[in-house]
């Protein structure tokens, strides 16, 4: 039986996400573990279209595997405002290093961008990952319901220049 906090073993790869891993990177925020219970609702009916990718700057982890690379999480950049929109770690490969390869990616293309900060809106049961990772908390977004009936932690990252 593996466990959940066991490195991966395999190469990762982060490549920018293309138009053909939109329905994948979909299916993996709605059936995100991190999204069920009360958190559902924020998920329920979210897509992630080609448009979306073609907009922001959006990078696919990929495992590597017989079948040309499992994607084992995304996330995707927003420059004005700059912002941390979508950042997601399937279930079976969280506790293994992803997460903090996709946030040090972000902060690689964040300094490339020109840019020094870049905040990120998450919700309570991200909020240890996120200062694990070196997120510095700066407040809380109030609940907006019906759409986000809950309020939610405000992060942001310091990009330090090279």
């Amino acid at each position: 039986m593996r466990t959940r906090t066991s490195p991966l073993r395999r190469p990762i790869t982060i490549r920018r996400a293309v138009a053909g891993d939109a329905k994948r990177l979909t299916r993996l925020v709605r059936g995100s573990a991190a999204y069920e219970g009360e958190y559902a609702s924020a998920v329920v009916g979210y897509r992630v279209g080609p448009d979306y990718l073609e907009a922001h700057r959006a990078f696919v982890a990929v495992g590597a595997d017989g079948q040309g690379g499992r994607v084992l999480g995304f996330y995707s950049l927003v420059l004005d405002p700059p912002e941390l929109d979508l950042l997601f770690v399937d279930d079976e490969a969280q506790g293994r290093g992803v997460g903090r390869l996709l946030v040090a990616h972000m902060q690689s293309e964040a300094r490339a961008a020109g840019l020094d900060r870049v905040m990120v809106v998450s919700h309570r049961p991200a909020e240890g990952f996120y200062h694990r990772v070196g997120a510095v908390r700066t407040g809380t977004v109030l609940a907006n319901p019906p759409a986000v009936p809950w309020d939610r932690p405000a992060f942001e990252f310091r990009i330090p220049p090279e």
